[in-house]
């Protein structure tokens, strides 16, 4: 599991330490909810932040064992200092570890807010796949079967490989470009583009991810699981963030609650935005 020195969650969290200082001890968890699809929180300034749900990776998510008593109840969450629940980031628990990613993500918001990053434009409304620089004969690299990327890669006719943990998530006409995630050292060194979900965020991988691509790839990482805090990302080569700004937070959490997903909040309750290295800081990421 990450450590709070040598990761990007670890990262993250010492640099909202920094940004908010005394002021985290006035933020409250307001409220939790853990989704279907994706896990949100609502802080007591309004903020809120989410994180992919990672059911698939929890034994409590078959019924009923025993270790379904160490799930935190979101209804307990509530008065909760945000900044403590953050930690929960680094825990081995899945649905933990989610609501700990959410919080860092609600905090990062309030960071980008109080101190936005000098090396990154924010972009509001714009797709993370529009803002990716791919160009005809890339060889590009898809990690986790992101269904809009996918679409849009088969509407271009842009070749590509994708390294997905689970072969049934993908459609028939994707399955001739489908690799095992074991194989992600040998192809993503090739990759000028990569596409990473964030959801690697919950699962433990991103940072090896990261490490794997090349300097001069155009890196991608994607999903509500992505906060606004792009400093740790950057440093390990990431180029553009697909992010979420949750507008209104109290409807987004309903949905979640009611199993939603992307297709449902967005346009409703949040806001897709994408930070993107202004180009001076390519020559940074070189380096």
């Amino acid at each position: 599991m990450q450590t709070e020195n040598n990761s990007i969650l670890g990262e993250t969290i010492a640099m909202i330490g920094t940004i908010l200082g005394r002021e985290l001890d006035e933020i409250m968890i307001e409220r939790a909810v853990v989704g279907l699809f994706f896990t949100g929180v609502k802080l007591s300034d309004g903020t809120a932040g989410a994180s992919a749900t990672p059911l698939k990776s929890i034994p409590e998510a078959v019924c009923c064992p025993s270790s379904a008593m160490a799930m935190p109840f979101p209804g307990k969450l509530h008065g909760r200092r945000a900044f403590d629940l953050a930690r929960e980031a680094f825990s081995d628990h899945g649905i933990r570890r989610a609501v700990g990613i959410a919080t860092v993500n609600a905090l990062a918001d309030l960071c980008w807010q109080r101190r936005p990053h000098p090396e990154v434009e924010l972009q509001a409304g714009v797709d993370a796949f529009d803002a990716t620089d791919i160009r005809h004969g890339d060889k590009v690299v898809v990690v986790g079967a992101f269904v809009p990327f996918l679409k849009e890669l088969k509407r271009r006719g842009q070749e590509y490989l994708v390294l997905e943990q689970d072969p049934a998530t993908l459609k028939a006409d994707e399955l001739p470009f489908f690799r095992p995630t074991e194989q992600a050292r040998e192809i993503l060194p090739d990759a000028d583009v990569a596409l990473i979900t964030g959801a690697t965020l919950v699962n433990n991988t991103l940072e090896e991810l990261l490490a794997l691509t090349r300097t001069d790839a155009r890196v991608t990482v994607v999903g509500p699981t992505v906060g606004m805090l792009p400093d740790a990302f950057l440093a390990r080569g990431a180029d553009v963030l697909g992010c979420v700004r949750i507008t209104e937070p109290d409807a987004f959490l309903d949905l979640l609650a009611e199993g939603g997903s992307g297709y449902h909040f967005f346009g409703r309750s949040a806001q897709k935005l994408v930070l993107a290295r202004l180009p001076a800081a390519f020559d940074t990421r070189a380096a």
